[in-house]
């Protein structure tokens, strides 16, 4: 049997400005140890904001999402808006606070944000295609934001109540759940995980992690 095709889908690099750099790495090692192949992608566009992690502050710098995206991804990273589901299984989403300022704006907006068009195409062609998707810490709100006023999926981002509910304002149910578990939506195909939302252990986000790679390649 062939070996799925996971398009991966990173918002920058480091937690307060980009990809959650545990979740996205944990994401490419379990789909690495399934046998999966896989490609990167990000947003060729500025990010929303630059932050200084050691002292967690802004810097007042640009930076572009894919070029930081390219250190997570040593570099086989390929603009966001060439990725067509068509080439690929399914598609999975690592959070990161770059899910929430550079493919949606929730992270200034709240529920009324916007969403990136390249991104918002990608998951509406994985779910009208029935390929799954993978949604993992605050992702779920750009799936949310996708797909929730036609689709209603079913997904988790823990147990924080504010952000369930801007899920439900978005259209989607939301489900509480523990950091190592996943919550599936097998009408929807998608499949979510809490990981930072909730951790405080990197073998939490791991276990979490893995086991939504593995179900969706099964769904694949």
């Amino acid at each position: 049997m062939a070996s799925k095709r996971v398009a991966v889908v990173l918002a920058g690099c480091g937690f307060l400005d980009g990809a959650e750099i545990h979740e996205a790495v944990s994401t490419l090692l379990a789909l690495d140890q399934a046998g999966a192949s896989y490609q990167a992608f990000a947003p060729d566009k500025p990010q929303l904001d630059v932050v200084d992690h050691a002292k967690q502050a802004p810097t007042g710098e640009k930076r572009n999402v894919l070029t930081e995206a390219a250190r997570i991804a040593r570099g086989a990273v390929k603009p966001l808006a060439r990725l067509q589901m068509a080439d690929f299984d399914a598609v999975i989403l690592p959070g990161g606070f770059g899910a929430a300022k550079n493919l949606v704006d929730y992270a200034v907006k709240g529920a009324d944000c916007g969403i990136d068009a390249d991104i918002e195409r990608v998951l509406k062609e994985a779910h009208a295609a029935r390929k799954p998707i993978g949604a993992i810490c605050i992702a779920p709100v750009v799936v949310a934001k996708a797909l929730g006023a036609d689709h209603h999926p079913l997904l988790t981002i823990g147990t924080d109540p504010a952000t369930a509910k801007d899920l439900e304002k978005l259209g989607a149910r939301h489900q509480n759940t523990p950091v190592r578990e996943i919550v599936v939506d097998q009408a929807n195909r998608i499949v979510s995980t809490p990981a930072y939302m909730c951790a405080q252990r990197l073998d939490e986000v791991w276990d979490g992690v893995s086991k939504l790679v593995k179900k969706v390649i099964e769904l694949a």
